[in-house]
């Protein structure tokens, strides 16, 4: 009987690898799965992307366009200018009905400087003359450091 089982045994192992490569026969050959970023996808994401921005630059510009201080029953101030004269420091004019004030403004703190009455707003031509920022000596002599001339040429020369 031994003999016989063995028999058996021998036959077993002979047709297991046959069926095997039967059975890979049959399995459909390896597909790989598709590629998470293709450039239908990355167009997709660019498309999105730029609309988001789109719709950020819209929103600003609304927001810019529409004046919130404007919609107030009354518009009773109103600054005109403002100076800084430090890092967190500034002289701000503001125009209340038919006064102006002259406000220092610092970190947690704000102080009325000069109160005058209301006046037209000055005209550029109004400024007394003088010399402009561009025609002053450090203005000149930047200029020369900045743009040298040979040593043969005249300044004044065409």
């Amino acid at each position: 009987m031994p003999g016989k089982y063995r028999l058996y045994l021998a036959a077993i192992l002979q047709v297991i690898p046959a069926l095997a490569s039967a059975v890979e026969g049959t399995r459909p050959a390896y597909a790989p799965p598709p590629s998470p970023v293709s450039s239908g996808s990355i167009v997709q994401i660019i498309f999105s992307l730029l609309l988001v921005l789109a719709a950020i630059a819209l929103v600003g510009w609304l927001l810019k366009r529409v004046n919130t201080t404007k919609l107030g029953s009354g518009n009773l101030l109103r600054v005109l200018g403002s100076v800084a004269i430090g890092q967190r420091e500034r002289i701000v004019l503001v125009e209340v009905n038919d006064t102006w004030l002259v406000v220092g403004v610092g970190p947690g703190q704000i102080r009325n400087l000069h109160t005058l009455p209301k006046q037209e707003s000055p005209d550029p031509e109004d400024t007394p003359p003088g010399p402009r920022p561009s025609e002053t000596k450090f203005a000149k002599l930047l200029s020369a450091v900045l743009h040298p001339q040979p040593a043969g040429r005249n300044r004044n020369a065409p």
